[in-house]
């Protein structure tokens, strides 16, 4: 757990984002106003995740799951929340799921894009294979010609 009261509040970057995101253009927000939201954010986050793990407890798991921040909103009377964050959740898992599927896509292409090199370094291989053995018979041609020429002549001597 945190260890000062302070550790617990929402990175400030993040609290002004959220309320000029909130707020119609052109009305500002003072520092002290700024500081009591971020406060307020922290305690409700604080609340929920209190909440959120009771509901885990009961069902005897150490791991809080979306279903049991929701049982919490609900619990916590904030019923108006509920759609839309199921709503949220849904995207989020929409995005997750697109975001499994392209780097799984991207691990095939790339065993894909390694076997191909393997079978082209394979194709390469065999070809200067061919290409030495393509030169050696030349040699090993003219190596017969010349023994066969050698043997003619001891024989005429």
């Amino acid at each position: 757990m945190a260890e000062r009261p302070e550790d617990l509040n929402l990175p400030n970057a993040v609290i002004t984002r959220i309320i000029k995101e909130a707020l119609p253009d052109g009305v500002n927000v003072s520092k002290e106003a700024r500081r009591a939201i971020s406060q307020a954010a922290s305690v409700f986050v604080l609340y929920a995740t209190s909440c959120s793990n009771n509901f885990a407890m009961k069902a005897k798991r150490k791991t809080l799951n979306a279903g049991d921040v929701l049982a919490a909103m609900e619990e916590m009377e904030f019923e108006r929340f509920l759609e839309p964050l199921r709503e949220a959740l849904e995207v989020y898992k929409t995005g997750q799921k697109g975001k499994k599927e392209v780097s799984e896509q991207k691990r095939k292409d790339k065993e894909k894009k390694a076997d191909s090199e393997n079978d082209k370094s394979r194709e390469e291989e065999e070809e200067e294979e061919e290409e030495e053995r393509m030169e050696e018979e030349p040699e090993a041609e003219n190596n017969a010609q010349e023994e066969e020429e050698e043997e003619e002549e001891e024989v005429e001597n």
